[in-house]
């Protein structure tokens, strides 16, 4: 009875062994290498941030862009000469996101407004739900975020957001 007691535990210890082992075998076969992102430059930044500044100015109004990276970090801000100074804060919010949601903040909006089961992302201190942010698409792959505000409503702050990444990256560059 023992010498099967024996037997059974030495089988089940191998089973275990491999169990455990076997991924780290795995795993040390295949080549660590560092991941190769795009992310958002300072040149694009200023380049979409610029351009939407100008959109905005086009229907004659100012306004405030933010444009954050691929890590949320803010890269680039600009500020019309007569914005307030919460528009800053919620051109960065929007900008962000747009990014870590990968969506337009208008749609984020009217989800959270019509869908109940979207109605908790107005609890997420860092989200902002007001239309004027969008991803910055590269290749398919959410890069960054813009967001603008400042500039009469959320429809023009959209528009101006839109305009800039159609201008700056094309009209295929708009969604994920």
């Amino acid at each position: 009875m023992r010498l099967r007691a024996n037997l059974f535990l030495k089988g089940h210890i191998t089973v275990l062994s491999l169990v455990i082992l076997l991924p780290a075998a795995i795993g040390a076969a295949t080549p660590v290498v560092p991941l190769e992102r795009k992310t958002v430059s300072l040149a694009l930044a200023n380049s979409l941030t610029g351009a939407a500044i100008a959109s905005c100015r086009t229907i004659g109004r100012e306004s405030v862009v933010a444009v954050v990276d691929r890590g949320g970090n803010l890269v680039s801000l600009q500020r019309g000469d007569d914005i307030g100074p919460h528009n800053t804060l919620a051109a960065q919010r929007k900008a962000f996101t747009a990014f870590s949601t990968k969506a337009n903040t208008s749609v984020l909006a009217e989800r959270a407004a019509t869908d109940p089961t979207s109605r908790n992302l107005v609890t997420i201190p860092e989200l902002l739900l007001l239309g004027g942010g969008m991803p910055i698409v590269i290749d398919g792959g959410v890069i960054g975020g813009i967001g603008v505000a400042g500039s009469g409503g959320s429809a023009n702050d959209e528009r101006c957001a839109t305009e800039a990444i159609a201008q700056v990256l094309g009209k295929a560059r708009t969604r994920p």
